[in-house]
């Protein structure tokens, strides 16, 4: 309570263009240090306002907060950032090099040794689909069901010019509360050789939070993407 945060920081801005109180609501949440590239967010406005203008107001009264507004747009009635959303997408970074982070401080996860690409991928297979996730469930997770079906977990490597990095795509309509971060963790461990691939169907059959690998670190998560059926951004302006 009292933390900064980017919702603080967005609904203080609406209070300075719109005197009174605002509530936004999100796509989704994101714990401290994880970044968000392309977060959804809506609210109600009682001007009508041009998206333009006021992506520009916003952006001036967010000023230093490190936030920005990339885009307005006019949505439905009925359109709920969160509960409209058919897909997240979220992007993971993780650095494979023995030198210490400079620019990509609190950016990545840096990792020293190698990792076996290949490994991870065998592990990451076994999480493909519809399962109960509660192995890789935070304990105060506030979902109503740890059942989730994960579409996509490629894994890639990405020459940078600070050094090699491992990239994780990460797909599905909706997540658990440190679902990413448990499912990242654990594939780390599988690629540094600590755990065999089949290690991790083990774990998603156990069912157990206590089964799962290590949790990793916020800093190298992304929210790529939120996708819906009807896209706001994508629609022609009034």
């Amino acid at each position: 309570v009292g933390l900064a945060s980017v919702q603080g920081a967005i609904e203080a801005a609406l209070a300075k263009i719109e005197p009174r109180e605002h509530r936004i609501a999100a796509a989704g949440r994101t714990d401290a240090g994880v970044h968000a590239l392309a977060q959804v967010a809506h609210c109600d406005m009682t001007r009508q306002w041009d998206p333009f203008r006021l992506s520009e107001a916003l952006n001036y009264h967010l000023k230093p907060h490190p936030v920005a507004i990339v885009g307005c747009a006019y949505a439905t009635s009925n359109f709920h950032a969160r509960f409209s959303a058919t897909e997240r997408r979220y992007l993971f970074r993780i650095l494979v090099r023995r030198a210490p982070t400079t620019h990509q401080t609190g950016l990545v996860w840096q990792v020293k040794k190698p990792l076996d690409l290949d490994r991870m991928r065998m592990g990451a297979a076994h999480l493909i689909g519809q399962h109960d996730f509660t192995t890789f469930r935070s304990t105060i997770c506030q979902s109503t069901t740890p059942v989730k079906t994960l579409d996509t977990l490629n894994i890639k490597e990405v020459e940078t010019l600070g050094g090699l990095e491992v990239h994780f795509d990460v797909r599905a309509r909706s997540f658990l509360h440190n679902q990413v971060r448990s499912f990242i963790g654990t594939l780390e461990r599988v690629g540094a050789g600590s755990l065999m691939p089949a290690d991790v169907k083990d774990m998603l059959d156990a069912r157990d939070r206590g089964a799962c690998g290590p949790v990793s670190p916020p800093h190298g998560l992304y929210l790529a993407h939120v996708g819906y059926d009807k896209d706001p951004f994508s629609q022609p302006a009034a």
